[in-house]
């Protein structure tokens, strides 16, 4: 769910808001896109030649009509993207039929089709996911057009791959690849889902984290802003996708050291500067990086309003583990069953806290991320060999224990909290 911050006085910080890409402020942002040019680290190999936008505005064609949009956007991207018909989508999904209904989020409901190159001449025979925006006024329309300017250009092996998109009269839809393992939220947080195994967790961490480092690394880097296990997607093979980038935005340039924004996102993954300032950097992205690094941790939601009220806000409620490799154990997922690297756990946890630190400046960058997590992908140090699991404690809770009974399945973590006396 988006919030924003902008409410009446007696209204709660946050709020429930439909889907916004750029609000008046962002009038220019993708008006001069092709400046949006890669440096050359080894995470900017893979972006595709960025089509001229000398006609392509976005303040302008947020207030075209469906024929000028999908002429200028033919004109620009050209074979890149392919401009599809209502009709042709229709045909695919059947009538977006419920039986290939895929999912449904704040910004639409998705299906699944399957293209070939009977449907467009050239097209790859392969499935694909339709996304049908709900567009109640020009903020789905904005939205949309965010993604289309932005995917249309950007390619690299962990975002979303856009194949197309209709314009036609209201309608707005957009064509992507299909990713068969579905979101990372699914598979740790549904209970019908096997548990995701420790080396698949880091694989899909280092490919979200290359996917932001390829975003951040552009000469006029892009802020996701959205980062979180919903929108990040998995192949057959569980390597992770960046998708959904309605709301991204362009960093700050020159001497800038941020951009202004009206506060969007999701709570429990939106970095506290932001929240209370509406400055957005690129650390921005790096918190609510770190915010998903603790869920992969402990199988736990960001925000969970069913726990106890101490339990509630992940990074809060964490914090004391982080920083004990003795006391980390014990917000371990349970599902792991002790299938998990002990140093490796210790120096993700380490990561992730300093990810979540409340001073930007005190949070590291993207690449040095990446670096971090790819090196630790083949130890071998699980925990349930080393004699850390399962973990049995006195009956008696003590100021630094968690009693946890010797059956994992069962196995539940409770705060820290100094013992009550009589």
């Amino acid at each position: 769910m988006k919030e924003d911050r902008n409410a009446t006085s007696n209204s709660k910080a946050w709020k429930p808001f439909t889907a916004n890409c750029c609000s008046a402020e962002d009038h220019a942002i993708f008006s001069n896109f092709s400046r949006c040019r890669p440096s050359r680290s080894d995470f900017s190999k893979n972006i595709a030649p960025t089509p001229s936008f000398q006609r392509l505005s976005f303040s302008d064609l947020s207030r075209s009509s469906s024929i000028r949009i999908t002429e200028d956007l033919a004109q620009s991207f050209g074979g890149d993207l392919y401009d599809f018909q209502m009709s042709e989508l229709r045909a695919i999904t059947q009538s977006f039929s419920s039986n290939f209904l895929l999912g449904e989020g704040g910004f639409g409901k998705v299906y699944k089709g399957y293209v070939d190159d009977n449907l467009r001449q050239g097209l790859k025979a392969q499935s694909v996911a339709v996304k049908l925006l709900d567009i109640q006024g020009l903020q789905g329309h904005r939205e949309w057009l965010a993604e289309v300017i932005l995917l249309g250009q950007l390619r690299h092996p962990h975002l979303v791959k856009l194949i197309g998109y209709c314009c036609e009269d209201e309608e707005r839809l957009l064509v992507y690849e299909f990713m068969p393992r579905g979101s990372l939220e699914n598979h740790l947080f549904k209970r019908i889902s096997v548990s995701l195994p420790w080396a698949t967790r880091l694989k899909i961490a280092v490919g979200a984290a290359k996917g932001l480092a390829f975003l951040h690394d552009a000469q006029k880097p892009v802020i996701y802003r959205d980062f979180k296990t919903s929108n990040i997607l998995l192949d057959s093979d569980f390597t992770a996708k960046l998708s959904d980038f309605g709301l991204a935005k362009m960093g700050p340039e020159g001497s800038e050291t941020h951009v202004t924004t009206r506060v969007m996102g999701t709570y429990g993954y939106a970095a506290p500067e932001y929240v209370t300032t509406g400055h957005l950097t690129t650390k921005s992205d790096v918190y609510s990086f770190g915010v998903v690094l603790l869920e992969l941790i402990t199988g736990k939601r960001a925000m969970d309003k069913s726990k106890p009220k101490g339990e509630q806000h992940l990074v809060d409620w964490t914090k004391p583990y982080l920083k004990s490799s003795r006391r980390l154990r014990y917000i371990m997922d349970p599902k792991l069953g002790g299938q998990y690297s002990v140093k490796g756990a210790k120096d993700v946890a380490h990561l992730a806290l300093q990810c979540v630190s409340p001073l930007p400046k005190d949070r590291p960058k993207m690449p040095a991320i990446v670096e971090i997590l790819d090196a630790l992908q083949n130890l071998k140090d699980m925990a349930i060999s080393c004699g850390q699991w399962p973990i049995v404690t006195s009956n008696k809770t003590s100021k630094n224990r968690v009693s946890v009974h010797k059956n994992t399945s069962h196995w539940k973590p409770s705060p820290i909290a100094p013992t009550r006396k009589g």
